[in-house]
């Protein structure tokens, strides 16, 4: 099942990086953010763990940088 994921996880960074949009990158960050903090959820919802003392700032540090990313201003786009 591990395999599995990986490989799928590389073919979808793999087709992502051919797109021709520049705002991909962007997205992305919107969902690495997402799954970060998705990931610590899911895991005390689903798993019944308790994130430590760095789980959930680092997973707000990931939500920032994603907010940053994705709306800061930007000369011409």
């Amino acid at each position: 099942m591990g395999t599995g994921g990986v490989l799928a996880l590389g073919a979808y960074g793999f087709v992502a990086a051919f797109q021709p949009d520049a705002r991909l990158g962007r997205a992305l960050a919107a969902y690495g953010g997402i799954f970060v903090a998705g990931s610590i959820l899911w895991g005390m919802l689903a798993d019944g763990h308790r994130p430590d003392r760095r789980d959930v700032p680092g997973a707000l540090i990931c939500l920032a940088g994603m907010t940053v990313i994705m709306w800061a201003p930007r000369n011409g786009g």
